[in-house]
């Protein structure tokens, strides 16, 4: 129970984003532990903080940048959500990866009205020794949640990376559910770019991009509960694919309309039940597959797939808008491939077998009587 409150910290102090989990720290963490791995991604972290506090010039600002792009690297939420995997029975996995996931999230939520209350009232080196602080408080919890390297749950079957990631390679329902959340990243990082922009256009108040974001971020905690929670019920592959198709449908009701700001809320507060509700059931969806020994590793190329398309949904969103004058082709095609994705998720995305094998694991043959 200690590794899931301290994974639980990790994730509601470190980021969630999942730039900072695409990094190649995930197979670091395989390699040498999750707890060295968190535990020097929190010390880094707060060595650049002090540096940032302390920083008289641009040099050791752009220092401080690179030290805590690495910290983040290391403190990413993919390394918590491995920890909460292997700590906990099969049974309740689920479940707890969909708290770790809330809390994450929550932190997403109340740290930045955190930080612009204290920028509001204080000097900006103020507010990067909150951070500071936090970043300290995460030095224990990654010793602790690290303990989860040594647990027996934890070690799974004798393999190597090699033979993990060549099966992975050949994986269908592994490469499946990492094409379906490339269009995840395009769909979401599209949203997160362009809607303020969009807002404006339709002669909208500004500041309702900044409040939806908001809205997202609180909502998303109930989500990312709720999906946790059914994971353990029902199929992880069906789930991730009525998420996808209902955020297509979440997406055509609101743009086929103009946006008024109940509306643009009411379209937040839905999405926010979509946004990172994924993670848990990612995440689940892995450690069922391959089991935890390099669960790590796998999220990492996962999430990947998710950058690359989060990168083509920014830049893409902006090159319609450019040519075309208008964000509806844009919008439109995000409906069309997260339709698509949804139902190939379904379709394509469950086990191959009625009993996966997982790589080095030897298969159970049942006793004659």
């Amino acid at each position: 129970m200690k590794d899931i409150m301290l994974a639980i910290l990790l994730a509601a102090g470190g980021p969630t984003d999942a730039s900072a989990q695409a990094q190649p720290i995930g197979a670091i963490a395989d390699r040498f532990g999750l707890r060295a791995t968190m535990m020097a991604g929190a010390a880094i972290y707060v060595i650049g903080l002090g540096v940032m506090a302390a920083a008289g010039g641009a040099t050791a600002l752009i220092v401080s940048g690179g030290l805590i792009g690495v910290a983040l690297s290391c403190t990413a939420s993919s390394l918590g959500l491995t920890a909460a995997a292997r700590a906990v029975p099969e049974a309740r996995r689920s479940k707890v990866l969909g708290v770790v996931a809330a809390v994450g999230s929550l932190g997403t939520f109340l740290v930045p009205l955190a930080t612009q209350g204290l920028l509001a009232h204080q000097a900006w080196q103020i507010g990067v020794l909150f951070f500071l602080l936090l970043a300290i408080a995460m030095l224990p919890a990654g010793f602790w949640a690290g303990g989860a390297d040594e647990l027996p749950g934890g070690a799974g079957p004798r393999t190597t990376m090699r033979a993990v990631l060549g099966e992975a390679v050949g994986h269908r329902p592994f490469l499946v559910m990492s094409g379906a959340y490339f269009v995840c990243g395009l769909n979401l990082v599209f949203l997160a770019t362009h809607l303020a922009t969009y807002l404006v256009i339709c002669g909208q108040d500004p500041m309702l991009s900044a409040e939806a974001l908001t809205v997202i971020g609180g909502t998303n905690c109930v989500g990312s509960l709720a999906a946790g929670w059914l994971g353990g019920r029902y199929p992880k592959h069906l789930l991730l694919g009525l998420l996808y198709i209902l955020r297509a449908i979440v997406f055509t009701l609101y743009f086929m309309m103009p946006p008024t700001p109940a509306s643009t809320l009411v379209f937040a507060a839905a999405m926010g039940m979509l946004w990172l509700s994924v993670a848990p059931l990612v995440s689940g969806l892995v450690a069922e597959m391959f089991g935890t020994r390099y669960m790590a590793t796998l999220l990492g190329i996962a999430f990947v797939t998710h950058q690359v398309g989060s990168s083509l949904g920014a830049w893409g969103g902006g090159l319609i808008f450019d040519t075309l004058g208008s964000y509806d082709r844009a919008w439109q095609l995000g409906v069309l491939v997260g339709f698509a994705a949804g139902v190939v998720q379904i379709v394509a995305g469950g086990p191959t077998r009625d009993r996966e094998k997982r790589p080095g694991e030897m298969r159970l043959v049942p006793s004659a009587r």
